[in-house]
């Protein structure tokens, strides 16, 4: 480098030679510049090999680090101890580190390219730097929070401590910390070693341009690893897991009690917010413009919005939970009432069956499929709830740093920290919100389209239940009645009453709910489609028509049958239309005064069923389907076996009926 230098000033003075009264002040000055020439080769060559013995240094702390002290506590099998926490991607960076050790090494033997030689090879392994550093940074704090845990576990501390002293005595390292932080401080050192570098290199010097490129090159893998840790922080915000420690600082307001508050403030603090508190208040006197962003302003009306929706909606929910844990505390099941069967006895039994069957099921299945999710949707909003309020903080904060170096040209690292954390909330809010709505949305549109099931699914079980409850088995008076109405009208003329009737006119009947008739005539003697002539067994009268309802009789009325027991469980189970080649069935015998017949037409919907016709008589084979269920039965038709529902058979006198006859 001097020798270059010397060659520069040469040129420059053999082209003008000085007075021979200047001679003297002419040599002191070239001697001045040789010496300074001198100074600065000799710090050059300091800040050199300085960069050179600490990367040294620093790849053994970190081969210690490694090889002794993890593996150290590796063997122990400590509960607790979260060694990856600790660590991170140490292997990582002790894998590139000694490459470029091995790098820089090599340039010593260059002498005048040396210079040049150091520069491209920061330049070479920036991109590398930068990944494996940036990872580690990021999980620094995480890191040193564990080591301060443990500091709380004397048993784990001393393990630690013991370790420590066993491996790396020469240190006399109080902590983990001390290792820890090795990479965070010699990723931050590079541009500052570089720098040095620089300033003892001549404008002049080929090698000047190059190593001020490699300053550039390195002060921004620093600016790119504290963007990437203060995204992360924040975009861990979104997360539905736990947040991680070093992000809790955007949340952890919320967790304070009224004292811890006020032991956080002091001087910065207040002085931060009554700034904040006063911008705010400009704005809204429209003293200053508040700063506009079209895009980040539509997306949180619409993320504050789904909020609402959601806020609103387990606050519903939450209440009608409370009503139905309140209606079921009402048990008029269990009072012991002195009364023959009839309608109390009834409601009784579908109250109790209500109470302790339907709506606990209900109940379980609307807080797995509404509650809990409603809940979990309302958990994952609190984190970029806090992110929007944080960035209207830091907007405050842009605004005041943007307007003080408007007016003095200049910010300070904290100012300029600031406002990338700002930038970087901005960024990572445009970025996520729109997924993380689309996702609520989702989400509650599923939950909403639960709750709707789940409703028409307990409609549906409460009035099967009352069905059932009301489908009560004929007393024999009603079911002789109901055979000779059959006998008189056929199956498909009968009806039953829905309500009490009391007849008011002449000819008019007073029947009782449940009571069965026979249709005779759809309308009245002067055309009233509304008033029905029917036969109730006996006397015939009108009756109103709203007040009657086709009449399906129970299984319960379907005629007994004889089968003899079959050889086991399975062959019990067997049905002849399955296979040809299994036995056939006995065929049941029933009673001789009656035979079975359709009550109303059937249309098969599978290769399983058989179809009927009102009227025609059928052979029952079994009362029941494969899983023992009464609601259907296996019957022969004409030769043909198949499965039809109970409810449409009938059990009628052998005789000829009177006024109908069977169909050929």
């Amino acid at each position: 480098m001097r020798q270059e230098h010397l060659a520069n000033m040469a040129s420059t003075h053999t082209e003008e030679e000085p007075p021979a009264e200047d001679a003297a002040d002419h040599d002191a000055h070239i001697y001045e510049e040789v010496m300074l020439c001198e100074r600065m080769e000799h710090r050059q060559r300091l800040a050199v090999e300085e960069l050179i013995t600490t990367e040294a240094s620093y790849v053994h702390n970190l081969q210690l680090c490694l090889s002794d002290i993890r593996a150290h506590l590796q063997k122990k099998q400590l509960p607790g101890l979260d060694l990856e926490g600790l660590f991170s991607n140490i292997d990582d960076i002790l894998h590139v580190s000694r490459r470029f050790l091995g790098g820089l090494q090599d340039t010593a033997t260059q002498e005048h390219e040396q210079l040049l030689s150091i520069s491209t090879l920061f330049q070479e392994f920036k991109e590398e730097m930068e990944m494996v550093y940036k990872i580690y940074c990021a999980s620094y704090e995480h890191a040193l929070l564990l080591v301060e845990s443990y500091r709380k576990d004397p048993k784990l501390q001393e393990e630690i401590m013991e370790t420590l002293t066993a491996t790396v005595p020469h240190t006399s390292a109080s902590d983990l910390s001390f290792f820890l932080v090795m990479p965070v401080q010699r990723v931050t050192k590079y541009p500052l070693l570089l720098g040095k570098i620089l300033e003892n290199t001549p404008a002049s010097s080929s090698a000047h341009a190059a190593l001020a490129a490699a300053v550039r090159a390195m002060t921004q893998v620093n600016t790119n690893i504290n963007e990437y840790k203060r995204r992360r922080e924040v975009a861990s915000l979104f997360s539905l897991s736990c947040l991680p420690e070093a992000a809790t600082k955007y949340n952890k307001a919320e967790q304070l009690t009224l004292r811890d508050r006020f032991a956080r403030l002091n001087t910065h603090s207040i002085a931060k917010k009554t700034t904040r508190l006063s911008r705010l208040l400009m704005h809204e006197a429209g003293i200053v413009a508040k700063t506009e962003d079209k895009e980040y302003d539509d997306l949180e009306e619409k993320f504050q919005s789904v909020a609402s929706c959601v806020t609103a909606l387990k606050e519903s929910m939450a209440s009608y939970l409370q009503h139905l844990e309140e209606f079921q505390l009402a048990t008029p099941y269990k009072c012991d009432l002195l009364m023959e069967e009839g309608p109390a006895q009834q409601y009784c039994r579908f109250a109790e069956h209500l109470h302790c069957v339907i709506f606990p099921e209900f109940r379980r299945r609307l807080d797995r499929l509404v509650w809990q999710p409603l809940c979990s949707l309302a958990e994952m909003l609190v984190g970029p709830q806090q992110l929007v309020k944080k960035r209207l903080d830091k907007l405050l904060d842009y605004e005041e740093i943007q307007e003080r170096k408007s007016e003095t040209g200049s910010v300070t690292y904290d100012e300029e920290a600031a406002m990338n954390t700002y930038l970087a909330i901005n960024s990572l809010l445009v970025a996520e919100l729109p997924c993380f709505i689309q996702m609520s949305v989702q989400l509650l549109v599923q939950i909403l389209d639960s709750f709707s099931v789940l409703q028409q699914d307990l409609a549906e079980d409460v009035l099967r239940e009352a069905n059932k409850e009301l489908e009560q088995p004929l007393n024999p008076a009603e079911e002789r009645k109901v055979l000779s109405l059959v006998s008189k009208h056929g199956p498909d003329k009968l009806y039953q009453v829905t309500s009490n009737i009391s007849g008011s006119k002449d000819m008019d009947l007073t029947l009782q709910r449940g009571q069965i008739v026979a249709l005779l005539q759809s309308v009245d003697t002067k055309g009233n489609t509304n008033r029905w002539l029917v036969d109730a067994g006996g006397p015939r009268g009108f009756v109103p028509a709203a007040k009657l309802q086709p009449y399906c009789p129970a299984p319960s009325q379907q005629p007994r049958t004889e089968t003899p027991a079959l050889e086991s469980g399975a062959e019990r189970r067997r049905h002849s239309y399955m296979s040809p080649e299994a036995p056939k069935p006995q065929v049941a015998t029933f009673t001789p005064a009656f035979q079975v017949v359709a009550g109303f037409s059937f249309a098969a919907r599978s290769p399983q069923e058989l179809s009927l016709q009102a009227g025609q008589p059928v052979v029952i084979l079994e009362p029941h389907d494969k899983k023992g269920s009464a609601e259907w039965s296996l019957v022969e038709v004409n030769g043909q076996r198949g499965y039809v529902p109970s409810s449409y058979l009938l059990r009628v006198p052998v005789q000829e009926p009177v006024g109908w006859s069977l169909p050929v």
